[in-house]
């Protein structure tokens, strides 16, 4: 109401504004204020504190010409500033190392491009350039795929159609895109020199573009574009299908800016992960819980590049993952060094500190730090669940003084509590001092806080034989404590079991022929029901031979709905389907083999 837009121009004026500062945004911004639907679900660059975040109109600000600035949470673009030396221009360009691995689809935690359809559309549209990437981050977009022109442009990509343009004006537009519109640019440049519109016209279809499902005002521009070609000589039917492709655009499509934005991000990450596979790996498990895949999944991936990860261990780790020499054991408490290596040094020009000694924190601010095989990546104290950054914290600095001899001693100079020990047992971070889980459970039983008067004072221990866990029980207490297992893959525990079903491994199925009918069965790591997708589910397995996606039809998903949604682990009954360097199984039926799992607590990560 009016007293609280007199409100917010009094607290304008008390930041310093001018009174008909307040007095012509109070209105505007109190609206904003009240409109507590516009809201979104993703991070916009703040964080909670005591504040909250002011909120303006949308439509408002529009009108007022304001500057809109949109602050994206996303954890990739925040990786190479732990890793590039000074800037994202010291990252060689078009290497084509970089390049085979985004055409395999191998992008795992790669800006923009890690998701089940950009991972589907590279080896398909196989980027060779920078442009390409800007092509591949635009065309993945409801404007696009709704537009129907992933299809045609693929096609004309691969040669198997023809590329032909109504005129030399429309070329001039479309000769990048291979005559489809791909951008928003392109579009306002075919309004403009097909239908005659003016530049300020062509920004207002634009706009209306991206409100039309809300507000129903493409229906004038439908006229006036058809009209507007056919007086310039183009057929009614090119007309029409141009205006079917602009609506298209109003789910959602890029500027070629943005794309191109996007694509440098997309190039800067692909070629860490490429060539820097340990210490990319560590920046997204640093940056959980942002990011498309879960802790788990990025340190399966990273080992499959070849990267050695370490479990968490309390002589070694940091809060966070951090890098270790391949060779660096038993420097526990010692100065972490700081190494600088410029990109184009070789591997073997690598300092020998790095080679042989303690790991190299990831905080260095102007170190590009090496890669596999010369770094290992050591998980952090915060993979433990429910262990408090506090209690890390006084460890660390205990560690730092000197290292642990026994746990009675990480105790007694940490001040760590019973449930926190218990925590680090459990989690195998005490197996340096005590063994395995067992014997930690033992040795954390055995803790006495002891009087100042006695501290450091050596306990007797008296040796006890405990058998150590089974691989089963090692693996229950990994996916418990961390959520996830460096030691045996639970599918591989299950083995025989699924066998005896005729279950094949992924491995298994994806050496087979396209068409070959399949039966096979993994983890749910992820599921996705796009909004562009006809209601069509994507599911990925995993198992310990590697992925595999699944199609799931509408039909299929609604006549198993509960075993799509619910099962942790799934058996699939199929067909497996190969095309472009794409490889994928067409589910025909759905089993739960949850009850296989014993109790494993495994868990997908869900987007709908």
């Amino acid at each position: 109401g009016a007293d609280d837009d007199a409100e917010v121009g009094k607290g304008l004026g008390g930041q310093g504004f001018d009174g008909q500062f307040g007095h012509r945004w109070g209105p505007d911004l109190g609206e904003g204020t009240r409109a507590r639907g516009h809201e979104g679900t993703r991070a916009r660059g703040h964080e909670k504190g005591d504040e909250p975040p002011d909120r303006g109109n949308w439509a408002t600000l529009v009108a007022r010409n304001t500057q809109k600035i949109e602050v994206a949470g996303c954890g990739v673009p925040s990786c190479p500033r732990a890793l590039v030396p000074s800037s994202l221009g010291d990252i060689p360009p078009e290497d084509p190392a970089t390049y085979a691995m985004l055409q395999a689809g191998d992008t795992v935690g790669v800006f923009q491009v890690e998701s089940r359809a950009q991972m589907s559309m590279l080896p398909r549209l196989k980027p060779q350039n920078f442009y390409d990437l800007v092509i591949e981050v635009a065309i993945v977009r409801p404007g696009p795929i709704q537009g129907k022109m992933v299809h045609p442009y693929l096609r004309r990509r691969q040669g198997l159609e023809a590329v032909s343009y109504p005129s030399e004006d429309l070329k001039k537009v479309f000769e990048r895109t291979l005559g489809v519109p791909i951008f928003q640019e392109q579009v306002m440049q075919l309004a403009i020199v097909a239908a005659g519109f003016t530049p300020g016209e062509a920004d207002q279809l634009r706009r209306s573009m991206a409100a039309w499902k809300r507000r129903g005002g493409m229906e004038h521009y439908r006229q006036r574009i058809i009209e507007g070609m056919t007086e310039r000589g183009y057929e009614t039917g090119f007309a029409e299908q141009v205006f079917e492709q602009i609506k298209g655009f109003g789910s959602y499509g890029f500027p070629e800016s943005h794309a191109a934005s996007f694509a440098l991000l997309v190039y800067a990450s692909a070629w860490l992960k490429c060539h820097y596979p340990a210490a990319f790996a560590a920046a997204l498990l640093n940056a959980q819980p942002l990011g498309f895949y879960s802790v788990s999944q990025i340190i399966q991936d990273a080992r499959r590049h070849g990267v050695e990860v370490r479990p968490v261990d309390v002589r070694m780790s940091g809060w966070e993952a951090e890098l270790e020499g391949t060779r660096a054991r038993g420097h526990e408490g010692t100065q972490k060094p700081t190494v600088t290596i410029e990109p184009a040094i070789a591997e073997t020009q690598i300092s020998a500190s790095l080679q042989s000694g303690p790991s190299l924190p990831l905080s260095c601010p102007h170190a590009l730090v090496p890669s596999c095989p010369r770094a290992a990546l050591r998980l952090g104290l915060r993979s433990i669940r429910g262990l408090s950054q506090d209690a890390a914290e006084r460890l660390l600095n205990a560690r730092a003084a000197a290292p642990f001899r026994d746990v009675q001693d990480l105790a007694d100079r940490a001040q760590l509590d019973r449930a926190t020990l218990e925590r680090l047992g459990a989690a195998g971070a005490l197996r340096g001092l005590a063994g395995h889980r067992h014997r930690a459970q033992w040795a954390v039983t055995g803790v006495e806080r002891m009087p100042d008067l006695f501290a450091g004072t050596p306990i007797p221990d008296e040796k006890v034989v405990l058998r150590p866990p089974t691989a089963a029980e090692n693996v229950l207490a990994d996916y418990r404590t961390t959520g996830l297992t460096l030691d045996t893959h639970p599918l591989k525990l299950l083995r025989p079991q699924l066998r005896a079903r005729r279950m094949r491994s992924i491995a298994e199925v994806q050496a087979l022929a396209h068409g070959t009918p399949v039966r096979v069965a993994g983890l749910v790591t992820l599921r996705q029901r796009p909004g562009t997708a006809s209601g069509v589910t994507f599911v990925t397995l995993e198992d310990e031979t590697g992925w595999l996606n699944l199609i799931v039809w509408r039909d299929l998903a609604e006549r198993q709905r509960r075993v799509l949604l619910e099962s942790q682990m799934l058996g699939v009954v199929g067909e497996l389907q190969k095309a472009e360097g794409v490889t994928h199984v067409l589910a025909h039926r759905l089993e739960d083999l949850s009850e296989l799992l014993a109790g494993l607590d495994t868990r997908s990560r869900d987007f709908h």
